[in-house]
C-alpha cells in the first residue's frame, strides 16, 4: 500500500524555468566535480548528468575566471546552474552576472552588511533566487558560543537569523538547505526549520560518504524527511561520478512513491540455484538504461524455476538457467534465450516496448 504522504506547504520559487516548493514536484541535483573554467568538461559533464534526470546543477566558482566561465556553460545546456560561492561575494556578483540562475551562499562567511546588500541587490537586478547554505563548519561565532558547538538548535538559529537578514533586504526569493554528515543531526534541524519556517527547502545529508555509506545516510536522512512531507529539492552527496547521484535521488523518490523517472529494476538476490553471471547482467542492464525514462518495472531473475512467478508482478523480466534462459512478461514465458543473449533480448524487446503507442503516450505527459 503506498505511503499517504502529505507535503508541507511552501512558497514557490523559480530556478531558472524550474519551479521549487508551493505544488510544484520534488527535484533532483546535483553538483559538477570538473573544473568549472574548463568549460568542454563541464558541459560535457551536465549533458551527462541530464540525460540521467538532473534537473538543476549547481557549480563551484573559487575564481573569477569560473565566474566568468558561466557565460560560456549557459550557452551549451538547457537546466539551470546555480554559483556555489564561499567568502568572496564579488564572485557571487561575478556569477549573476554572468548568467547564473541562482546563487548558493552561506550568509556567515561572505562577510558584513554591506556585501551581502551587494549580492541581494545584483540577484534582485538579474531576477535570480538564492540559496542560504547553512552547515556545521560554517556557523557563526557567538552563535557556537551560545550553543556550546554545533547541533541543530544552532543550525536552525543561524538559517532565521539569515532568512531575516535578507528580509531586511527586501529579499525573499530564498531557499534554504542546513544539512550535517550525519543523519540524526540533519533530520533535526529540518524538522525544527520547517515548523517555523515556510521556506522551500532543499535537502540533503553532507559529506554522506562513498558510495555504500553515502547511499545509506542519503537514503535514511532524504527519506525521513521526505516521509514527514519535508523537502521541496533534494541532492544526493556521493564521492562518486556524480551521475550516481542521480540515480539514487530517483531511486529515493521512487520508493516513497513520490516520483518515478525510468525503469524499476527489481532483481533476486541469488542463491546456489542461480546458474548465470547475474550480477553483471544486471549491471549491464542498468547502465543500457541509464537515460531511459520509461515508467515500467524489469525483472531480473537467476531462477528459471521460480524467478517469474516470483517476479510476476514486472511488466517483463528475464530468468536465467544452465545456458539458457527467458524472457516473461507477467509472470508468463514468452520465448526462451541463450544465456549470452538474454540482456539483448530484453533491451530489444525494451526498444519494441518503448515505440509502441502506449509508452509513447506516456512519453508525452512526463
Amino acid at each position: 500500500m503506498p505511503l499517504s504522504i502529505q507535503r508541507r506547504h511552501t512558497r514557490q520559487i523559480h530556478v531558472g524555468l524550474i519551479p521549487v516548493g508551493g505544488h510544484a514536484p520534488v527535484t533532483v541535483q546535483s553538483m559538477t566535480n570538473t573544473q568549472t573554467q574548463d568549460v568542454p568538461a563541464t558541459v560535457s559533464q551536465i549533458h551527462r548528468l541530464q540525460s540521467a534526470g538532473c534537473e538543476i546543477v549547481r557549480v563551484a566558482v573559487p575564481d573569477l575566471e569560473a565566474a566568468q566561465a558561466i557565460a560560456e556553460i549557459k550557452r551549451h545546456i538547457s537546466i539551470p546552474v546555480i554559483a556555489d560561492i564561499h567568502f568572496d561575494h564579488q564572485l557571487a556578483i561575478a556569477s549573476a552576472n554572468a548568467g547564473a540562475d541562482g546563487l548558493r551562499i552561506n550568509p556567515g562567511n561572505i562577510g558584513s552588511t554591506r556585501k551581502v546588500r551587494a549580492v541581494v541587490e545584483t540577484a534582485k537586478a538579474c531576477n535570480i533566487p538564492i540559496r542560504i547554505g547553512v552547515n556545521g563548519g560554517s556557523l557563526e561565532k557567538d552563535i557556537l558560543q551560545k550553543h556550546h558547538g554545533v547541533n541543530a538548535e544552532a543550525m536552525v538559529e543561524s538559517a532565521l537569523r539569515n532568512i531575516d537578514r535578507l528580509a531586511d533586504m527586501d529579499f525573499h526569493d530564498i531557499k534554504v538547505s542546513i544539512k550535517a554528515s550525519d543523519v540524526g543531526r540533519t533530520v533535526q534541524a529540518y524538522r525544527l526549520l520547517s515548523a517555523r519556517s515556510d521556506v522551500p527547502l532543499h535537502i540533503g545529508v553532507t559529506e554522506a560518504g562513498s558510495l555504500y555509506s553515502g547511499i545509506v545516510k542519503s537514503s535514511l536522512g532524504i527519506g525521513m524527511l521526505l516521509a514527514e512531507g519535508i523537502g521541496d529539492t533534494l541532492r544526493v552527496s556521493l564521492t562518486r561520478d556524480p551521475v550516481e547521484e542521480i540515480r539514487v535521488g530517483y531511486e529515493i523518490l521512487r520508493a516513497l512513491d513520490i516520483r518515478r523517472r525510468g525503469p524499476e529494476i527489481i532483481s533476486c538476490p541469488t542463491c546456489g540455484r542461480c546458474q548465470i553471471p547475474l550480477f553483471d547482467i544486471v549491471e549491464k542492464v542498468e547502465a543500457a538504461l541509464m537515460t531511459c525514462t520509461l515508467d515500467i518495472k524489469i525483472a531480473i531473475m537467476g531462477c528459471i524455476v521460480n524467478g517469474p512467478g516470483e517476479a510476476r508482478e514486472a511488466e517483463i523480466g528475464i530468468a536465467g538457467g544452465d545456458g539458457l534462459g527467458i524472457l516473461f512478461k507477467k509472470g508468463k514465458v514468452v520465448k526462451k534465450i541463450s544465456q549470452e543473449h538474454l540482456v539483448d533480448g530484453l533491451l530489444e524487446e525494451l526498444n519494441r516496448i518503448e515505440k509502441g503507442p502506449l509508452w509513447q503516450k506516456q512519453k508525452k505527459t512526463q
